[in-house]
């Protein structure tokens, strides 16, 4: 890993790998120690934002301590299981194979062949199962690998990819993930493959978004980060098409950075605020 690392590709907004590793490095040990919990469990798809995941994973805790699960159906890449091996063998992690073809195809039977999205969003969930089991069976926390990009556009599955226990890179666009990915000195396979959920064949993330990743991560940096407005943005050089896709996909997909939101009712108090529980509250 590079100490020094130096990207004349990185953004002036983008954190530096170096800043970036150490935040999710800590992060990672304060919530397994809060939850008394000495492992994680990883889901690895052979993409770079579950790679880069347990290399943080790895440098926080120890290879020992991760356990990796590849879960592929029957249409998916030979590559991506390939990548995902190689990046188990190259941070040292054990791993195990599940297909996970037995269990989605009962509920696959009635959907069209032709409805990717339903499709997709079923194996995503059943592997995801599969992640909580294995959990459970090795006392571990399910660790997350989505990245802020893709939270913001909505391309992600409730209760599939994006469930876990914690996200160490929920706050890092996938420019920053990609920084981090050479800085951790990932195998190259993975470093240079075009992003995709593999979710059928021939699947890309960018094809279905309709604009790259770059161009997204700059945009929502200014848009969210930034604060700027859209006459802005455009004086800025982003096309106001552009910023109008972004602008809705994120206001649409607005319900699945929140949790589940509960009516609130007189008399209930909330057990996870410190300050309620004063004066010999319980701890």
């Amino acid at each position: 890993m590079h100490d020094d690392y130096q990207n004349p590709e990185r953004p002036d907004w983008a954190l530096d790998p170096v800043t970036a590793a150490d935040r999710c490095v800590a992060f990672i040990r304060d919530v397994l120690a809060a939850a008394g919990k000495p492992r994680l469990v990883i889901g690895l798809s052979g993409g770079i934002d579950s790679a880069v995941s347990a290399g943080l994973a790895v440098r926080a805790i120890g290879a020992a301590n991760v356990h990796g699960l590849l879960l592929p159906y029957a249409t998916s890449s030979a590559s991506s299981l390939e990548d995902a091996a190689a990046v188990a063998a190259h941070l040292g992690i054990a791993t195990e194979t599940i297909p996970i073809t037995h269990l989605a195809d009962p509920f696959l039977a009635d959907i069209p062949a032709d409805r990717k999205v339903r499709r997709g969003n079923v194996m995503a969930r059943c592997r995801m199962i599969l992640l909580y089991d294995r959990s459970a069976v090795l006392e571990a926390l399910v660790l997350g690998t989505g990245n802020r990009t893709e939270a913001l556009l909505g391309y992600t599955t409730l209760y599939g990819d994006n469930a876990c226990a914690l996200n160490p890179v929920g706050q890092l666009y996938k420019t920053e993930i990609r920084l981090l990915a050479r800085w951790l000195e990932l195998p190259r396979a993975v470093l240079d493959k075009a992003p995709s959920a593999d979710l059928w064949e021939g699947q890309a993330d960018e094809d279905e978004l309709g604009f790259t990743y770059a161009e997204a991560d700059n945009l929502l940096h200014q848009m969210i980060d930034r604060g700027r407005h859209r006459h802005e943005l455009e004086a800025m050089g982003f096309a106001g098409e552009l910023v109008d896709r972004v602008a809705a996909r994120v206001e649409a997909a607005r319900f699945k950075r929140q949790l589940p939101p509960v009516a609130v009712m007189p008399g209930r108090r909330d057990p996870d605020r410190k300050d309620e529980f004063t004066d010999g509250g319980f701890h």
